[in-house]
């Protein structure tokens, strides 16, 4: 005896394009650390509901958040060619200094002095992407190595051309720009968010930059052949060395700005300044999704992962959260990001064999 098995019917085309697209945007990283980021700032809100207060909580943290991602970029730039950059956080300092010398030697105003300091982190790091091309030493034995000899550096022109080890003159604006969010730069009553620090215009239009070179620009795309497979591009007729250089002057120019943002928040230019970054430098670009061995970057990942990091710091600090227990649970936490992430990528690949 025949038996029939009931047909079923496929469905229609419209429905599996918004299930895939529906898929797809599940499957990005950047989705889960949207998602997770969500959670913990509701968690830590109704745990403590001061964690929603613009003045003393929300606009330092943004502002932190800025200037880590700009810290974030910094990294990413080398990242995208598979280097790494250990002395980020030194660069920081060696702009930061430029731009103290600038105000307190030279009197510049001050955006002019901010551009003297991007200006010498660029040359610093060019200067260790021809140290790396010309020895074809590993990045992360060279920048180690710049790391120690700019902790020298900036350290002796403190103490030489300083009294109190930092620069202390504040050109007009920089108290401002240190206070006042963006709801301060008009008048009127639609000004924008006073819980936007204005510092953040610093990282969007940093951003806007990097995203656009690696997203449209051929240096960019390039870089990320290098990054991906430097045999394959110089096969193809790129500049590795060069696009190696280009990388790291990025690098350093990005670190510059981030010293100069970490110098408006702290008051004065110091030798301390970017002391603490190079942890914060790698955080921000992995758990976004860019690639340590190079070819892929996430510039908007980079954002979202500096901003976990930081709403996890902030939360349990208010917690009352002691600093070992702090690193412990923000350890744990990123591991779970992380672990999420791999279990995601595990699910996509099986769907898409299932196929």
């Amino acid at each position: 005896m025949k038996t029939e098995t009931p047909e079923v019917e496929a469905a229609p085309a419209p429905v599996r394009r918004s299930v895939s697209r529906v898929t797809t945007i599940l499957a990005d990283q950047r989705t889960g650390l949207v998602l997770l980021i969500v959670a913990l700032v509701i968690v830590f809100g109704s745990l403590r509901p001061t964690f929603f207060d613009e003045q003393f909580v929300v606009f330092p943290l943004l502002r932190d958040i800025a200037t880590l991602t700009v810290v974030g970029l910094a990294q990413l730039a080398v990242l995208s060619i598979g280097h790494l950059n250990i002395a980020v956080g030194r660069m920081a300092a060696f702009g930061a200094m430029f731009t103290g010398m600038s105000y307190d030697l030279w009197h510049f105003p001050l955006y002019a002095g901010l551009v003297v300091g991007v200006v010498a982190g660029a040359a610093i790091g060019a200067l260790t992407g021809l140290i790396i091309t010309a020895s074809g030493v590993n990045s992360f034995v060279v920048t180690l190595a710049m790391d120690f000899a700019l902790l020298g550096l900036v350290s002796l022109v403190y103490s030489e051309l300083t009294e109190a080890a930092a620069f202390t003159t504040k050109p007009p604006g920089m108290q401002e720009l240190r206070q006042y969010s963006l709801a301060d730069l008009c008048v009127g009553p639609v000004c924008g968010s006073s819980a936007i620090p204005q510092l953040a215009i610093f990282a969007v239009l940093a951003m806007i930059l990097v995203g656009y070179l690696f997203s449209r620009a051929r240096t960019g795309r390039e870089m990320l052949m290098v990054g991906s497979n430097p045999v394959a591009a110089e096969l193809s007729g790129i500049a590795v060395n060069r696009r190696i250089v280009g990388a790291h002057a990025l690098s350093g120019a990005l670190a510059a700005l981030a010293g100069f943002m970490l110098a408006v928040t702290g008051g004065s230019f110091t030798a301390g300044i970017g002391g603490e970054l190079m942890l914060p430098s790698f955080l921000g670009p992995v758990l976004g999704g860019t690639l340590l061995t190079g070819g892929f970057v996430s510039v908007l990942g980079t954002l979202l992962g500096t901003s976990l990091t930081q709403v996890v710091r902030q939360g349990l600090t208010m917690l009352g959260a002691s600093v070992q227990s702090l690193s412990i649970w923000l350890g744990a936490i990123l591991l779970a990001a992380l672990s999420v992430d791999r279990v995601r990528q595990v699910f996509t690949e099986r769907r898409a064999m299932s196929r």
